[in-house]
């Protein structure tokens, strides 16, 4: 298993759309509703948490708990109420715990992320072990209801190709297994845009395909970074 422990860190993993995901379990007469959302800042996070605590605000507790960035440098959560480390904590936990599996490897990296589980208290206590393990396993399981996608860190090149011969050179980028991001066309030739994986020789390296591929005709230039969600 690997794990997004660096300031290095080229990858990580994502929740795979902005859609809501939500889960509902039972939990000795108390009601737990689980909830997952992709979240790129801590306002949008914060945001909405108020939100859903103005849509249910009849509920015992609304805990929320959430993780950002690529090495997950910010983990916010709340108790809401629940005894201390019982609630948000063990949410926290099951969030940065969790082994997302990409081509058959598993990777606890998951970020930009964050879990809501909303309590109605059904009359029957659970303790503090019971606590915990309630609220981890109301995140495990929206969790594993949540599509995940890989982020990664690219290197923006470009390459120039005359409009007859930009069709055949996306087509050879494609096949080659490069991310091809876009095409611009001005004048007599196009601009195609590719993310490499951002490592030292990725220029480089890239450039030297393109030279058998073009037969030395075309020369990559980076013109920056981004982080680009890949499936």
């Amino acid at each position: 298993m690997q794990h997004a422990d660096s300031a290095r860190n080229r990858r990580y993993t994502v929740v795979a759309h902005r859609d809501l995901v939500k889960v509902t379990l039972d939990i000795r007469r108390s009601e737990f509703i689980g909830m997952i959302r992709r979240v790129d800042s801590e306002d949008e996070a914060r945001a909405w948490i108020d939100e859903v605590r103005g849509e249910h605000h009849a509920a015992t507790h609304v805990v929320p708990a959430f993780v950002l960035g690529a090495d997950r440098d910010v983990q916010r959560s709340s108790d809401d109420g629940e005894p201390a480390g019982t609630a948000g904590m063990p949410m926290i936990q099951a969030l940065t715990n969790y082994r997302a599996v990409h081509n058959g490897e598993e990777f606890s990296d998951v970020s930009d992320i964050c879990a809501i589980v909303v309590r109605y208290f059904g009359g029957v206590k659970l303790g503090a072990g019971g606590l915990v393990r309630a609220y981890s396993d109301t995140a495990v399981a929206a969790l594993e209801q949540t599509p995940l996608i890989v982020r990664k860190r690219m290197l923006l090149v470009t390459i120039d190709a005359p409009h007859a011969d930009v069709g055949r050179v996306e087509n050879e980028l494609r096949s080659a297994q490069y991310e091809v991001l876009g095409t611009e066309y001005d004048g007599h030739a196009a601009t195609v845009t590719i993310g490499l994986d951002d490592t030292n020789n990725a220029l480089v390296d890239f450039n030297g395909h393109l030279a058998s591929m073009t037969a030395g005709e075309s020369e990559a230039v980076a013109i920056g970074t981004r982080w680009q969600d890949v499936t």
